[in-house]
């Protein structure tokens, strides 16, 4: 199955380390906030609310700013948060399909930041319709192969594919991704509390239970030069304030890949 290009998980590993820590943390808390906005500050009735605060405090986000988060959104605190939920649709080089989520107070802002990221960095903006189609929403729960043991001079126990479709068999996962260091366990976007809990019922813990945009096929990317350009245009659209997640359906081979790192 397609999904999550490699551009987004290598961008996901670094995100914790490199310049865009804020930005990252940024999205977290408005996740927290919208969550709490939609479905009240209680994580113990908001499974919403509960995963997007276990994702935060897994990206290391304080304690506080979380709290915080969750009393702006639940209207506690007295501040008033809305943010709008926009996507837009653009192209990239090689003819690449981008779908792009902002969560945002201002609607012109973002419309207008995010097709100046696009076009000036190599890209198009597409008619609402022609680059969703492209992608189906899935639910995707996030495991780390390697579950530490929690006591002194115990191993870590390693996480196998089989673990994981054993026990998540009832929640009907469709499909489990091997991404490296972490396992995605793919569902219905309507199975992935089920999913998330069968999870957590057999001892093992997760990083993220969130929805992600997963392409229904991959556009070749064989060109060194295109995949630049491309890998470009995706880091300014990600840099733009209210953008929130950015999916893409490249497949470029990993000798380009990297060629490009080094």
């Amino acid at each position: 199955m397609s999904g999550h290009s490699k551009w987004a998980t290598t961008k996901h590993k670094k995100a914790a380390i490199d310049a865009k820590r804020g930005k990252l943390f940024a999205n977290l808390i408005k996740k927290i906030e919208v969550a709490a906005r939609l479905g009240g500050g209680d994580p113990g009735g908001n499974p919403t609310l509960y995963d997007a605060i276990t994702k935060a405090k897994k990206n290391s986000v304080p304690n506080d700013n979380i709290d915080r988060a969750v009393k702006r959104g639940a209207g506690i605190s007295g501040e008033s948060v809305e943010y709008l939920t926009i996507t837009y649709e653009a192209y990239g080089p090689a003819g690449v399909s981008i779908l792009i989520d902002c969560l945002t107070d201002n609607r012109n802002r973002s419309a207008a930041d995010v097709k100046v990221a696009v076009t000036r960095n190599g890209g198009t903006m597409a008619d609402m319709g022609s680059v969703a189609r492209v992608f189906d929403r899935k639910g995707v729960v996030e495991v780390s192969k390697k579950q530490p043991s929690g006591q002194k001079g115990v191993p870590d126990k390693v996480v196998t594919e089989d673990d994981l479709l054993e026990a998540t068999l009832d929640a009907e996962p469709e499909d489990i991704s091997d991404e490296g260091d972490t396992f995605k366990i793919i569902c219905d976007p309507n199975n992935l509390v089920e999913v998330r809990k069968a999870v957590q019922a057999a001892g093992l813990d997760y990083d993220s239970a969130d929805t992600e945009f997963r392409a229904q096929f991959d556009q070749a990317v064989d060109n060194a030069d295109q995949a630049a350009k491309l890998f470009k245009l995706l880091d300014a659209i990600e840099d733009v304030e209210d953008v929130q997640d950015v999916w893409s359906n490249e497949d470029v081979p990993d000798e380009i890949l990297a060629a490009l790192e080094d």
